[in-house]
């Protein structure tokens, strides 16, 4: 197994990988940016065991991107939220939505779109309203499921 950290590494790339790097982490904040915030809403959804949730949960914690709440004395159960530093991962992610959407969205088109709460445009490669040309923000828009989505494919 690879190490977590890139010792020697003096970037700022290697150093957010060492939180965000694997691959269930992003997977993780992107479905709590879908709302999905208990811990057996985030397993289902996933398909991830509890196990490596637990893991990645805790990480997210440990860092500061994810805060758990508890909702349940008994059995005790808790839901995660984003804060601030969590929810300043989404343009990442649309970015990245965006590179996976160009390059392997398959024929027939990519599985969600966001679309801007304002005039319903769409983002440009700059995170702008491709149609009113306002910046775009998490608060600002909506995701969804495109029509040519595959049945409880998460977003």
């Amino acid at each position: 197994m690879l190490d977590r950290e890139y010792k020697g590494q003096v970037c700022s790339i290697a150093r957010a990988l060492e939180v965000v790097g694997e691959r269930w982490s992003l997977l993780i904040v992107r479905t709590i940016l879908q709302g999905k915030v208990r811990f057996d809403d985030l397993k289902e959804t996933l398909g991830i065991t509890r196990s490596v949730l637990t893991t990645r949960l805790q990480l997210l914690v440990d860092e500061g991107l994810v805060e758990r709440h508890q909702y349940s004395d008994r059995p005790p159960r808790f839901e995660y939220r984003l804060t601030e530093k969590g929810n300043d991962l989404w343009p990442v992610l649309l970015t990245l939505r965006g590179w996976g959407d160009k390059y392997y969205a398959g024929p027939e088109g990519p599985p969600t779109t966001t679309e801007h709460l304002g005039c319903g445009g769409g983002p440009d490669d700059h995170l702008i309203c491709d149609r009113c040309g306002t910046p775009l923000t998490l608060a600002n828009t909506r995701t969804y499921a495109t029509r040519s989505m595959v049945e409880n494919l998460p977003l």
